[in-house]
C-alpha cells in the first residue's frame, strides 16, 4: 500500500478529468478523512473521500512564490 499524499490547505491540484465547466485545477480547502476541493474556474466545491481523491488526482502543482 502506498503512503498517503502530502496535502495541505491551499495546495493547487490538477485532476485527471475535466470538470463540466472545463477546469482541471482545484484548490484544497479541507484535509482529513475527506478532502474538500474548490474549482478554480467556477468556484464549485466538492468533498471526496481521501481514497477516491488520491485515485482521481493527477498531480500536486508547485506553490507560486509570493511577490
Amino acid at each position: 500500500m502506498a503512503a498517503p499524499l502530502e496535502l495541505h490547505v491551499d495546495d493547487i491540484v490538477q485532476m485527471r478529468k475535466l470538470h463540466p465547466c472545463g477546469g482541471d485545477r482545484w484548490r484544497i480547502v479541507r484535509v482529513g478523512a475527506d478532502i474538500g476541493i474548490r474549482c478554480l474556474t467556477c468556484e464549485h466545491k466538492v468533498m471526496l473521500p481521501r481514497s477516491e481523491f488520491e485515485r482521481r488526482v493527477k498531480r500536486v502543482l508547485p506553490q507560486e512564490e509570493p511577490k
